[in-house]
C-alpha cells in the first residue's frame, strides 16, 4: 500500500470549459461596493443556537450570536443540502450540488473534485474588484484546477481542501489500529497538513494536522480573518472573506479557553468558542469603521451531526447538535437534516430584530449577491438560486422560492414544495439516526411507485404520513421535478458521486 497515496487522497477532475456572461444591476450602485463576510458554521443544528430555542437553555450560552439576532434578519426556513461538499458546493455555485457532480460528501478514493469549468463566488466577487479570501474548509477538491485560488480567491489558508476536520484523527487512528506500518514522523509528514496558498498558486504545506491543531485552529482562522480585513481596510479596497470555520463539526476539540466551559461536554464548548469568534468579527468590523458598509452572513452548512459519529473522540461526551423542532440529522433527507439557521445584517440596510419565514436556500446567496455587487452570473448553465434581495431588504414576506430539491449521490430523494416534504425514497418512521431516511450509513428501500406525503408544519416532526388525505399536493411537487428534468436536456449533469457501484 502507497503510504502517501493514502494519505493525500489524489482526484480526477471534469474539465469542460464554457464560457459565462452577463452583469447584474446592483442595487445599491450609487453606493459603493459592501464588504461582505460569510461565516459558515458545520453541522450546528437549528436548535443549537440561542435565537432558535438553543444557547443558555441547551448548556451553551450563545450572547454575541444573540447580539447578531438582534441587529439583523434571522432566517427560520434556510435550507442546505444533506452533507458539507454538496451544501458548500452549491452555496459556491449557485446550483445544485448533483450538477458539478458533488452531491456526496468528498472522502478519500473517490473521484469528485470542483470542475475547472464551474464559477465560484469568488469569482464573482474577484470579477467585480472585491480583495477576496478563505481560511477554514474548502472541501470541494485537492486538484489544481479545484482550489480557491484557482476560483477567485486571493489567499487560503487551511485544512486540506479534499477532507474535512475529522482527518485530524487520521494518524492517530492509523497508529492505534497498526494499520500502516510506518514511523510516526513519516505518518505525520505524509498524513493530513494545514495548507495554504494565493491565486494562481500551487498549495504550501505549513504543518501536520494534529488533533492539537484542531483543538486551536478556529484561533488561527479568525486571526488571519481579521488581519485581511485591517489590510484591504487600509488599502481602500472592497473585501469578501469567507471563513468557513470548524465550530460544529465533530471533533468538537474545544481550545485551552473554553475547554470545559459549557454544561454539555466538547461539542457545547465549541459552540460558545464559535459565538466568541463571531463576535470577534464584529468587533473587528466597528473598530475598523467598516461596520455599516458590511453585509455579514452567519449560517451553518448542515444540520446536526447525530448518531453516526456522537462519540467521535469526545472521551464520551455527545458529539451532536439538536436539530429543534425537526426530524433528522447530517446525510439525511429529512428536514432536520437540510434546515438550520442564518443570520444576515448589515446596519441601515437590514433590518435590526427581524425574522423571515421565507424559503431561503443556501444556493441563493449567489444571485443575491451577484446583483448586490453588479458582478456577472453564467448565463451558460442553469443558475439553481434565486436572488433573495427582497428578503433582505424587508420587501418581501415570501421571497422568490417555494420549492426545493435534494440528492444524495445519484438520487434525488426529496422534494419541498412549500410546507410540503415528499420523499421518494423509504423513510423509517421509528428507529434512531441514520436508520430513519436514506443518508450515511443508513439502510432504505426503493418506494413501490408512490412518494410519501408530509406537512412539516402541521408535523415538524414529520410523524404522519398524510398522502391519503392531501394527494393533490403531490402534483405541484412534481412540476418541481419536472422542471429540474427538463434542464437536463441541454445541461446534462456529470457523473454523480458514488462510492458503491463500479
Amino acid at each position: 500500500m502507497n503510504l502517501g497515496k493514502v494519505l493525500r487522497f489524489g482526484f480526477g477532475a471534469l474539465t469542460v470549459v464554457l464560457p459565462w456572461a452577463v452583469a447584474a444591476t446592483p442595487v445599491l450602485a450609487q453606493e459603493g461596493k459592501p464588504n461582505v463576510v460569510f461565516i459558515l458554521a458545520d453541522n450546528v443544528g437549528y436548535g443549537d443556537l440561542g435565537p432558535y430555542g438553543g444557547g443558555e437553555l441547551r448548556g451553551a450560552a450563545t450572547p454575541r450570536i444573540d447580539q447578531l439576532a438582534r441587529e439583523g434578519l434571522r432566517l427560520t426556513q434556510y435550507l442546505v443540502e444533506p452533507g458539507c461538499t454538496p451544501s458548500r458546493a452549491a452555496l459556491m455555485t449557485g446550483q445544485y450540488s448533483i450538477r458539478n457532480g458533488l452531491s456526496l460528501i468528498i472522502v478519500p478514493g473517490s473521484e469528485s473534485t470542483l470542475s475547472k469549468s464551474a464559477v465560484t463566488m469568488g469569482e464573482l466577487f474577484k470579477g467585480a474588484g472585491y480583495a477576496t479570501a478563505i481560511f477554514g474548509k474548502w472541501h470541494l477538491g485537492a486538484e489544481p484546477q479545484s482550489l480557491p485560488t484557482a476560483h477567485g480567491f486571493d489567499e487560503f489558508y487551511g485544512i486540506p481542501p479534499d477532507i474535512s476536520w475529522d482527518s485530524a484523527t487520521y494518524v492517530d487512528t492509523i497508529t492505534m489500529t497498526h494499520s500502516i506500518n510506518a514511523p510516526p514522523d513519516e505518518l505525520l509528514a505524509k498524513g493530513p497538513q494545514i495548507v495554504e496558498a494565493v491565486a494562481g498558486g500551487p498549495l504550501r504545506t505549513v504543518k501536520p494536522y494534529t488533533r492539537e491543531v484542531r483543538a486551536e485552529i478556529d484561533n488561527e482562522l479568525v486571526a488571519k480573518s481579521i488581519d485581511f480585513m485591517k489590510r484591504q481596510t487600509a488599502a481602500g479596497k472592497p473585501f469578501f472573506l469567507y471563513l468557513p470555520f470548524s465550530m460544529g463539526h465533530f471533533p468538537n476539540l474545544p481550545s485551552k479557553q473554553f475547554a470545559g466551559k459549557s454544561r454539555i461536554g466538547q461539542y457545547g464548548d465549541k459552540l460558545m468558542e464559535g459565538d466568541f469568534h463571531v463576535g470577534q468579527i464584529m468587533d473587528t468590523l466597528k473598530e475598523l469603521g467598516v461596520d455599516d458598509n458590511t453585509l455579514l452572513v452567519f449560517a451553518s452548512d448542515n444540520g446536526p451531526q447525530g448518531e453516526t459519529a456522537r462519540e467521535m473522540g469526545n472521551q464520551g461526551t455527545p458529539d451532536m447538535g439538536n436539530s429543534g423542532p425537526f426530524r433528522g440529522e447530517l446525510g439525511e433527507a429529512t428536514e432536520g437534516s437540510i434546515r438550520t439557521f442564518c443570520f444576515v445584517r448589515w446596519p441601515g440596510k437590514v433590518k435590526r430584530g427581524t425574522s423571515s419565514y421565507a424559503m431561503f436556500s443556501i444556493m441563493d446567496f449567489f444571485p443575491t449577491f451577484a446583483r448586490l455587487i453588479g458582478s456577472k452570473i453564467p448565463t451558460d448553465r442553469p443558475i439553481d438560486g434565486v436572488d433573495q434581495t427582497d428578503v433582505l431588504f424587508g420587501k418581501s414576506e415570501t421571497g422568490n422560492r417555494d420549492s426545493l430539491l435534494t440528492f444524495i449521490g445519484a438520487d434525488m430523494v426529496a422534494v419541498r414544495w412549500k410546507q410540503w416534504r415528499m420523499y421518494l425514497t423509504d423513510v423509517h418512521p421509528t428507529g434512531i439516526g441514520p436508520q430513519r431516511e436514506p443518508g450515511m450509513f443508513s439502510a432504505s428501500a426503493p418506494m413501490a411507485g408512490y412518494p410519501k406525503l408530509y406537512n412539516i408544519e402541521m408535523d415538524p416532526h414529520e410523524d404522519l404520513q398524510v398522502g391519503a388525505l392531501f394527494g393533490w399536493a403531490a402534483g405541484p411537487a412534481l412540476e418541481v421535478v419536472e422542471k429540474y428534468k427538463e434542464t437536463l436536456k441541454q445541461y446534462p449533469n456529470p457523473p454523480a458521486g458514488n462510492l458503491t457501484h463500479f
